[in-house]
């Protein structure tokens, strides 16, 4: 019997902290969408550059993918960013 990817545990791949860390934020199309991604983000990574703010609109214009990248220091950073993107109640994913 063969094994497709489902069927196989990856690890995840190892990340040295520090280091530049691109995040891809997906929610509801908002005129604040921008500004409610970038306050959570500046508190969790102070002083990103939001120059580099990269914004998509879904095909249908109901959602929005925000790219950006950030300068990260660890998973605990990472994971309490994760939590407070989502707790916002306006992002559906964060990758």
């Amino acid at each position: 019997m063969t094994q497709t990817p489902s069927d196989v545990d990856l690890p995840r791949p190892k990340v040295e902290f520090p280091c530049d860390y691109p995040i891809r934020v997906v929610g509801d199309a908002s005129d604040d969408f921008v500004a409610v991604v970038s306050n959570v983000i500046e508190r969790h990574a102070p002083g990103f550059d939001t120059a580099s703010i990269k914004l998509s609109d879904s095909r249908n214009g109901r959602f929005q993918s925000l790219r950006v990248v950030i300068h990260a220091t660890g998973e605990e950073q990472l994971n309490a960013l994760f939590q407070d993107l989502k707790a916002t109640g306006r992002v559906h994913m964060v990758l």
